[in-house]
């Protein structure tokens, strides 16, 4: 649970690093890279654990990859939603189930 937990910190504070900018479209592009380097560092406070513990705990690089791209569409989603107003439509859906998928192949056996 603990790896699950981080990588959803991470993602948030990734997504923010990545995508927040484009709320500020009239900040200096310097800035904007310097911002996001920023929350990024707090991102990678959040990654590195989470992967390193997950990893400790039987998960495999693969797994973890693809636990953290489901986490990523997940919670872009909610962030496209509520920041950027952006609609979800089918193709978000198709991609998550596309995911979903691929989580099924990476944890199948296991």
């Amino acid at each position: 649970m603990t790896p699950l937990l981080l990588l959803v910190c991470s993602n948030i504070f990734m997504t923010i690093a990545w995508y927040g900018h484009l709320k500020f479209t009239d900040a200096r592009l310097w800035v904007v890279i310097v911002a996001s380097w920023g929350i990024a560092l707090i991102e990678y406070c959040f990654a590195v654990p989470a992967n390193r513990i997950g990893y400790m705990h039987g998960w495999s690089a693969g797994q973890l990859k693809i636990t953290q791209e489901i986490i990523t569409l997940l919670v872009f989603a909610v962030f496209a939603l509520l920041v950027l107003k952006e609609p979800i439509g089918l193709r978000h859906l198709g991609a998550f189930c596309c995911l979903i998928g691929a989580a099924a192949f990476m944890f199948a056996g296991k």
